[in-house]
């Protein structure tokens, strides 16, 4: 392989091209993913196809939003740390501002009519869009009866059974571990394409096929960083530990979503199953509600879905807000909530990536990956059911069936007005095709004008 060669993007440039990607990264991470190779791939020709992919594969190897770990580790490719540092942060930066406003919109004004409108469209069509996602997941996962099978169990456990989320992602984990290293090949991890037939080669890109010298394996390097970024991550999360004491609101959201930026393999959709079972049935920071319409905010918002975990945290912190002004509490809840999430997601690029050749070599870990891939369609799947129930009918009744508790829908509670708007977006989603925007949109409008005419 030839020495590496200067790309000549200056660090300017670059970073018109970071805000680029983050202000048109609408759609969820299918979305996004999609964006970053049309104009990092297809249009500037920094890197070519396979390079790309292959920081997909090891991004999506990793707990948290994939497509903001794609965007810094190459960033980080092109420009060292602070490439990585631009990237990864002016991918979070949008949603986050945007999010944060909102949400004090959501609080000072959510009694308004108008407002109750707008979100009561917004649950409709996000009910639509998270079926939609199970759909699009289980196509691309489900491979055989071996995962299928694996599928229908996550589901069954989580839904009937409560199991933890985290406990599913072990598991399944490792099953597909262990049957992998003991031959099957049930479990072997398939490819990501991101739809470009004319693919770039690594050679023709400014890159090069070369690994620059900063993206070569250092132990010293590794060592510094992840101190570095454990610390930015751990610190602050002991601070509140030791000084607030840990039934403290601040301490909680910390502690809680470190604990998910380590579990959440799966994207943002396993993330919402795992934050609605803890955040709305454990710790009572929102209702099944307001999650969805924290879903609804992230999903017309630039950014990872994963910014809807701010949301939570900043209605958390408001209702607990202690001696605190309740928009300052929730301010500093919502900021917290970000920081110990995507802190994290640094520090697996810039320790993982130079490693990245010997995990993707890995068989047995691929396989891992793709049973715990498999599981997710379940979890996703009690996620839609989850909301569903929430969105269309006004009362749930508790039954208890071979040692399993499940929560039913009263038929005679169904709101009428909310199935009606579901079905309206479902047809224009999976019959006429209309994109993830133009449907919250046209679901909000709808929403707003039910609300006048009450």
């Amino acid at each position: 392989m030839s020495a590496p060669k200067p790309h000549g993007v200056p660090f300017a440039e670059a970073m018109k091209v970071w805000l680029r990607v983050a202000a048109l990264s609408f759609g969820g991470p299918a979305g996004q993913i999609a964006v970053m190779h049309r104009i990092v791939v297809e249009e500037k020709k920094w890197v070519g196809e396979q390079r790309f992919l292959q920081a997909l594969n090891y991004c999506t190897l990793l707990p948290g939003p994939e497509a903001q770990q794609l965007a810094t580790y190459l960033g980080w490719l092109m420009h060292r740390t602070a490439g990585g540092l631009l990237a990864g942060t002016l991918f979070v930066l949008p949603g986050m501002v945007a999010i944060m406003a909102l949400s004090w919109v959501y609080v000072l004004l959510g009694k308004v009519t108008l407002v109750q409108g707008l979100f009561f469209g917004l649950k409709a069509a996000v009910l639509v869009i998270v079926i939609e996602a199970v759909i699009r997941v289980g196509r691309r996962a489900l491979r055989n009866n071996a995962m299928r099978l694996l599928a229908v169990a996550s589901f069954v456990a989580i839904f009937f059974y409560g199991v933890p989320f985290p406990v599913i992602v072990i598991v399944a984990g490792l099953i597909g571990f262990v049957a992998t290293k003991a031959g099957s090949t049930a479990f072997q991890a398939g490819g990501h394409g991101a739809g470009n037939r004319a693919a770039l080669g690594d050679a023709d890109s400014l890159l090069g096929e070369a690994t620059p010298e900063h993206a070569k394996p250092n132990l010293a390097w590794t060592i510094s960083i992840g101190s570095i970024f454990l610390a930015l991550w751990l610190i602050p999360v002991a601070l509140l530990w030791f000084l607030r004491g840990p039934d403290d609101i601040f301490t909680q959201i910390a502690v809680f979503f470190s604990k998910m930026a380590v579990v959440t393999f799966g994207g943002a959709y396993a993330v919402l199953a795992y934050v609605a079972q803890q955040a709305v049935e454990n710790y009572g920071w929102v209702t099944a509600g307001e999650m969805l319409d924290g879903l609804g905010l992230a999903e017309s918002t630039p950014g990872p879905l994963i910014m809807v975990t701010q949301f939570v945290g900043f209605l958390g912190a408001w209702r607990d807000h202690g001696g605190l002004s309740p928009l300052l509490a929730g301010t500093l809840g919502g900021l917290l909530t970000t920081w110990v999430t995507f802190v994290p997601c640094f520090l697996w690029i810039f320790v993982g990536a130079p490693y990245v050749e010997a995990l993707r070599a890995n068989k047995a870990l691929s396989g891992a990956l793709a049973a715990i891939t498999a599981a997710i369609v379940g979890v996703i799947l009690n996620l839609a059911v989850w909301f569903g129930l929430q969105v269309l009918f006004g009362e749930l009744r508790t039954v208890k069936l071979l040692g399993a508790t499940v929560d039913l829908p009263v038929l005679g509670s169904a709101n009428i007005a909310a199935v009606a708007l579901a079905a309206a977006c479902a047809v224009a989603v999976f019959r006429f095709r209309f994109g993830m925007i133009p449907v919250l949109l046209a679901s909000s409008m709808a929403g707003i004008v039910y609300a006048l005419m009450l």
